[in-house]
């Protein structure tokens, strides 16, 4: 922060230091002085949004470019910054240019709206007239992405269902009833008893120990054989170290995880890694997730031939055709890098790696978080699908409500480690009993016009 206010207002350091204690004030971040000494590493998703925010405006900028900076944030750290935002768009006089996926986003920040479709302005028009009267099939397709909050949807509408129709009608073609009472008769399938994480907190460069704190504090849930429970919250509430710890990616520091009857959660690795091919994970970023110098064929075959799913060479080649086929890609698919494949692209090979073992239990860590809400629906219908055909038991985590709300039979709201409430999908959204809930739902950004 400080390094800009030197080179472009040529002022001194100590001025300089003044100056970026200000401007993180500015964007109501928390304890300024000490935040100016953190590294990022050290900063929440939102406090490091409000540092890039008041970095931009540090120099008062008469327009300002803010590109998604609210896509992978949760929803209440979402409205805060777009609050900020608008805050400092008011009290400075710039222009903005908001360049977002998330049309509930939009709806709230936006005057004015230009649809854009492969490099192209495709509909441009006031928020008003965009969202009640869209004239382009894309952005007709785009508006009905979304995941409906109140609405149990059996498939979500993508923007190729626009193509040769302008009267699409959602909820005639899609609605079915909540399906989580179907499995009030079945069997737990996994279970987690008073299960807890700890974290040791470090200070300074011999990173002395200075306390611990409870990542994951004493949950207990149950999951039916089928189901999918869905984990909400807010960023650092534990969803994903809860995820990794089912999954004996984390260290537990208490508890017990029971796997179809058996207590696994003090296994050895050597006596847990058979159980490794039932029990998956899909990664939030599909990029990271996937070995920038292996194309997308060998990235598959490598699960294929570890686990010994098929012998041979040639029927290795075949066997990741089919789960290539299986997520909705082609045989051309096997010679291509992850660089060249779209967010969607590489998000669908990360599933087709996890199917690869033929999994009964699969954890979804934010696997949409990041995609544009065409996409984000194609992978979703995708999952479902599959969900469906292999009566797969899900683990599904995300900061979106809606997103939970189609994938969902139940939801467990989490936060501070702790569960806070769980329902039914429907008797959640509907019914919330948890005040810590109510804010959540408050909190979510439907289109506004």
């Amino acid at each position: 922060m400080a390094e800009a206010l030197i080179l472009h207002n040529r002022i001194t350091a100590k001025k300089a230091k003044v100056q970026t204690i200000a401007l993180f004030e500015k964007v109501k971040l928390q304890q300024a002085d000490k935040i100016y000494d953190c590294y990022p590493h050290q900063l929440s998703g939102g406090q490091k949004q409000r540092v890039m925010i008041a970095m931009a405006i540090s120099c008062n900028p008469s327009l300002l470019i803010a590109d998604e900076p609210t896509t992978a944030l949760d929803v209440t750290t979402q409205k805060s910054i777009l609050q900020l935002l608008k805050d400092v768009q008011k009290e400075s006089g710039m222009g903005m240019i908001f360049i977002s996926h998330d049309l509930g986003v939009v709806s709230h920040i936006a005057d004015k709206i230009a649809v854009m479709r492969n490099g192209e302005i495709v509909e441009t028009n006031t928020k008003e007239n965009i969202f009640k009267s869209p004239q382009h099939y894309y952005t007709k397709g785009l508006l009905a992405c979304k995941p409906p909050l109140n609405v149990k949807l059996k498939r979500l509408p993508v923007v190729d269902d626009f193509l040769s129709s302008t009267g699409f009608d959602i909820a005639g073609n899609f609605t079915e009833e909540n399906s989580a009472n179907n499995f009030l008769n079945e069997n737990t399938f996994l279970q987690t008893e008073n299960l807890s994480v700890e974290f040791k907190r470090e200070k300074g460069i011999f990173r002395r120990s200075v306390g611990k704190f409870k990542a994951v504090d004493n949950v207990s849930l149950q999951i039916k054989k089928g189901e999918v429970l869905g984990i909400a919250g807010e960023s650092g509430s534990g969803k994903t170290t809860l995820g990794r710890a089912i999954l004996k990616l984390t260290p537990l520091t208490g508890g017990k995880i029971i796997f179809n009857g058996n207590d696994i959660s003090s296994l050895e690795e050597s006596s847990f890694r058979p159980l490794r091919k039932k029990m998956q994970i899909i990664f939030q970023d599909p990029y990271s997730s996937l070995n920038p110098k292996m194309t997308v064929g060998n990235a598959i075959e490598e699960v294929v031939s570890f686990h010994k799913i098929v012998s041979g060479k040639a029927e290795t080649r075949n066997e990741t055709i089919r789960l290539l086929k299986q997520v909705g890609l082609d045989e051309n698919y096997c010679n291509r890098y992850p660089h060249e494949l779209s967010g969607g692209q590489r998000q669908r090979i990360c599933i087709a790696r996890a199917l690869a073992v033929k999994p009964e239990f699969l954890v979804c860590d934010e696997c949409v978080s990041a995609l544009d809400v065409s996409v984000q629906a194609t992978i979703l219908n995708v999952l479902k699908e599959l969900k469906e055909e292999f009566n797969l038991t899900m683990l599904f985590i995300s900061h979106d409500l809606s997103v939970l709300s189609f994938m969902c039979d139940r939801i467990a709201v989490m936060k501070d480690g702790k569960i806070e409430e769980e329902n039914t999908t429907e008797e959640l959204f509907n019914n919330p009993q948890s005040s810590y809930t109510k804010q959540l739902l408050e909190a979510v950004l439907a289109v506004n016009v």
